[in-house]
């Protein structure tokens, strides 16, 4: 299950401007890999909608069924807010459908056979 949260604007090569919504999925309890101490977090991805911004607003807070989703992508550098610090990244988040989710995690992929 993912919620609206917020939604962001894009304006698209031609300077017409879009809307995408940003879905955030459940809790997760992570362990830092530095402190060694337990946090809260939760991913998020924002999906393009053709939705206006009235519409965008009034959608915060929907529930839709789906998850939020680590997906490798070609390398990109992200700048760290609180830090400042570049760091180059080979994921992003996306929103994938509950369906979509149930056969990513369970289809059995091909072996290539070995003669």
């Amino acid at each position: 299950m993912v919620t609206i949260v917020n939604f962001k604007t894009f304006t698209k090569d031609n300077g017409e401007n879009f809307f995408g919504l940003v879905v955030q999925g459940g809790i997760e309890v992570v362990k830092s890999q530095q402190t060694g101490k337990t946090y809260f977090t939760a991913k998020t991805a924002t999906v393009p909608t053709t939705f206006d911004e009235q519409t965008c607003m009034g959608l915060i807070g929907t529930k839709l069924d789906g998850h939020v989703q680590k997906v490798e992508c070609d390398p990109y550098d992200y700048t760290v807010k609180e830090t400042g610090e570049i760091v180059e990244l080979y994921h992003r988040y996306d929103y994938v459908s509950e369906e979509d989710f149930v056969v990513d995690t369970n289809l059995v992929q091909p072996q290539l056979a070995v003669h």
